[in-house]
């Protein structure tokens, strides 16, 4: 697609520009991080170019501050390809002491060793997630969360994704290069681009060598575990009985590492608020995938085989909401977490914003469980120490049904495909 698609982390990253001198996006290959870099900038260096990479690395020996001249703001593309520019741009920003000089993207973590200064002060940082469903132009958006915050609307939309329409947004997932595609495009596009984490990224991203064997075996134990707090001991054992030869779980703790720098996994923290009564937290943080389709391909799952398997169905449209929520959450500046307790009780996705305000969805793909949610969602208000926590600005379940509504008992079921910021 030629024609650039809006996204939620525009304006976001508008307002960096207008107050601190650089900005880095990170986030997942293929999510869009360049193309909206490109939106903003009046020049660039792009390090994804064999071509010229070469050469720069050249000049970065000599004079690296030479690759930062050019028009503002300068867009520097994969700057992990050459780790010193971190330091180069935090001294630029530095001397300069202006704001909107530079946008850079990375699709790496880098280590800490291989800069001197954490840029804090200079260097601001967006996470970008693949599309939402709203920005993908699949949700009505007549559901908004920062009205919900604002107020109690009597809300009500109409969803235009039924059940097998749900289970194709999951198995496409959200990439910008695959809106418009066939089917059997998208499913390519896929393919290749999981079949290069586990052939080659899972090892460039720190220059170690991984077996792609063992990281598919990894990542489909992980996929089989997703939208649930599956720890590293349990994923080596299901791999263990996959293969009949033990894999200790440091090895698994190396690869899902590997996997969280070049942002595959994006899993999501516990939240901690203050309780009426000792009752433990669990802390252990649920594994999502950057994107629901990660988790389908490497389940081997179409769209149909979703619609005959409820139970995985629903998992992956859990994390599917879990990512939504998040690109919305991030627009009003906020954190997303889930909750769980020793008592059982859980939810999973609290939306907290940076004033104390928070609220708690529930996700259930069909209307059969939107009962005992809500009930879910109640008894987690009644355990808030109100004296100490902002008490919650509302409870919702996000479903996959057809209608957006209140419910007598205040709480809201909300069509993930009516859902927007």
């Amino acid at each position: 697609m030629s024609e650039y698609l809006p996204r939620l982390i525009d304006q976001e990253l508008k307002d960096h520009l207008d107050s601190i001198g650089a900005v880095l996006i990170v986030g997942p290959k293929w999510c869009g991080k360049t193309t909206t870099g490109r939106q903003y900038a009046k020049s660039i260096l792009d390090l994804q170019n064999e071509d010229t990479l070469q050469n720069y690395l050249q000049i970065a020996d000599q004079k690296i501050s030479l690759l930062l001249k050019g028009d503002n703001p300068r867009l520097i593309d994969e700057w992990q390809e050459i780790p010193r520019l971190w330091d180069a741009v935090r001294f630029e920003v530095d001397q300069r002491n202006e704001p909107g000089l530079f946008i850079m993207t990375g699709s790496t973590t880098v280590d800490n060793a291989a800069i001197r200064h954490s840029g804090a002060g200079r260097i601001g940082r967006l996470k970008m997630r693949t599309m939402s469903l709203y920005e993908q132009g699949f949700s009505t958006g007549e559901v908004s969360i920062g009205e919900l915050f604002n107020n109690h609307p009597d809300i009500a939309g109409c969803s235009n994704l039924d059940y097998s329409n749900l289970a194709e947004m999951i198995v496409r997932g959200g990439w910008p290069a695959s809106i418009g595609k066939s089917r059997e495009q998208v499913r390519r596009q896929i393919s290749g681009y999981c079949t290069a984490i586990t052939e080659s990224d899972i090892s460039t991203v720190d220059g170690r060598q991984r077996d792609s064997t063992k990281a598919t075996l990894i990542l489909r134990s992980l996929s089989r575990g997703v939208s649930s707090p599956v720890n590293n001991s349990s994923v080596s054992e299901d791999v263990s009985k996959l293969t009949n030869a033990a894999i200790h779980r440091n090895t698994v703790s190396d690869y899902i590492s590997a996997l969280e720098k070049i942002h595959v996994l994006d899993d999501l923290p516990a939240w901690c608020p203050n309780l009426r009564s000792k009752t433990a937290i669990r802390t252990t943080a649920v594994r999502h995938f950057s994107d629901p389709a990660i988790s389908a391909y490497f389940l081997d799952a179409s769209a149909e085989d979703l619609q005959y398997d409820p139970r995985t169905f629903g998992l992956l449209f859990e994390s599917m909401a879990v990512r939504d929520i998040r690109v919305y959450a991030q627009a009003l500046d906020g954190s997303v977490y889930h909750y769980r307790d020793g008592d059982g009780l859980e939810a999973d996705a609290i939306v907290h914003l940076h004033n104390g305000k928070w609220g708690a969805f529930e996700v259930k793909l069909g209307a059969y469980a939107i009962d005992s949610a809500a009930e879910n969602l109640k008894k987690l208000r009644g355990k808030i120490d109100t004296s100490r926590e902002h008490p919650p600005s509302f409870l919702a379940v996000i479903t996959g049904t057809e209608y957006a509504y209140q419910r007598k008992d205040g709480v809201y079921v909300i069509p993930l495909a009516c859902l927007k910021n």
